[in-house]
């Protein structure tokens, strides 16, 4: 079950191009200040009617048609002013600027408009698509798979966007039930193709994987054999070049421990008796694509006991490194404590509202939440973590 989040959007664009725009967005009305102290001075010689019919125009490239009518009214009025002042009133020349600031207002109108509604459609089609691919890559965890009940969260930082480089699943093998959380290094198209490289690898290899380092190994040599391609044919090697991707997987039996395997992940976070306490690995191993600096024997999963009623949650440093305006970090083992008696939904609902209030709904990277809860008792379905969180 994945929980219905998404980031609010924010201001995230580069603060020099904003400003730009902003500067853009202020040239009209700039304009029509101008012309309104040169016709209330000595200046009032000079011809301002062509400034003044510019500034719908102007409007349109930089905003919407709200814009354009606040731009037309602005010029109108300054036109009414000079006009009374100055009495021109009668000339051909003031009536002519009138009728020209007229047309090019509604031109600049329907043009505003019509550009506005084109790029909605396009990205309506463009979230459309982003969705489609979110199910794919990410889709939804079941909410029971053998011993375990879990649930998912996913929240994209970037504006707009539905996916990102931070992935993860949960899937019922013969072996146990087997999960992936990671995060690739790098932002943008190849983040996400990272991402899906390393989830098509784990979904193919948990099912005949019998050990679980040879799971993460396969992702790991997917992603350098996609990187060797990529360099090989000229394409898009960002991957190769700068990105690593920090995984974790972990495999929950039939027995009440869990067994996982740390590839430069943030360690994660169990529950029990109301105790938060991070399984750190003993031997930290480098992340995948950074397999040439393992030195020493082969390394093997680490076990941890996970009793029914205990809560395990797999997370992306997006949760972790979220700051709020003093440069606090998010503690999430506190707010994982202070949520025990939580139940998955409404636990990841009340999660993503903590990061949301600790961060000023400006989240600085994307998150990913997988929540599982050991079921207490085989023949109570899961009701009873359902209904009162874990004990």
């Amino acid at each position: 079950m994945r929980a219905p989040l998404r980031s609010p959007p924010g201001p995230r664009a580069d603060g020099h191009h904003q400003a730009l725009f902003v500067f853009a967005e202020c040239v009209p009305f700039a304009i029509a200040l101008f012309v309104l102290l040169v016709e209330f001075t000595p200046l009032h010689v000079l011809y301002t009617g062509p400034l003044l019919v510019a500034t719908p125009a102007l409007a349109a490239v930089t905003m919407g048609p709200k814009g354009v009518l606040a731009a037309a009214g602005a010029a109108v009025a300054v036109s009414v002013a000079t006009a009374t002042y100055n009495g021109a009133w009668g000339s051909q020349q003031v009536y002519t600027n009138f009728l020209a600031l007229f047309l090019v207002s509604v031109a600049g109108f329907l043009t505003s408009r019509t550009a506005r509604t084109r790029r909605e459609n396009e990205l309506n089609q463009v979230r459309r698509i982003a969705t489609a691919a979110q199910e794919v890559l990410l889709r939804p965890v079941p909410d029971r798979l053998g011993p375990v009940r879990a649930a998912s969260m996913y929240l994209a930082a970037e504006t707009g966007a539905q996916i990102g480089g931070d992935l993860y699943d949960v899937v019922q093998t013969r072996y146990g039930v087997r999960m992936i959380v990671g995060d690739v290094r790098g932002k943008g198209l190849p983040a996400v193709r990272a991402a899906a490289i390393v989830l098509r690898a784990f979904r193919e290899a948990v099912h005949y994987e019998e050990d679980l380092v040879e799971v993460i190994d396969r992702c790991g040599a997917a992603l350098h054999r996609d990187a060797v391609a990529a360099g090989a044919t000229g394409g898009d090697d960002a991957l190769l070049l700068e990105g690593f991707v920090t995984a974790l997987v972990a495999q929950v039996p039939d027995g009440p421990h869990v067994e996982v395997v740390n590839r430069g992940h943030p360690p994660p976070l169990l529950l029990h008796d109301g105790t938060v306490r991070p399984l750190m690995p003993t031997a930290p191993l480098p992340p995948l694509g950074l397999e040439e600096f393992i030195s020493g024997p082969p390394e093997r999963p680490e076990r941890y006991p996970f009793a029914p009623g205990d809560r395990l949650l797999l997370y992306t440093d997006g949760v972790i490194e979220a700051r709020d305006g003093n440069g606090t970090f998010f503690d999430l083992a506190e707010a994982m404590a202070a949520m025990r008696g939580h139940a998955r939904a409404s636990f990841l609902e009340d999660l993503h509202r903590a990061l949301l209030r600790h961060t000023g709904s400006r989240l600085a990277d994307d998150v990913a939440v997988v929540l599982v809860d050991r079921r207490e008792d085989e023949d109570e379905d899961g009701e009873r973590g359902e209904a009162g969180g874990p004990a």
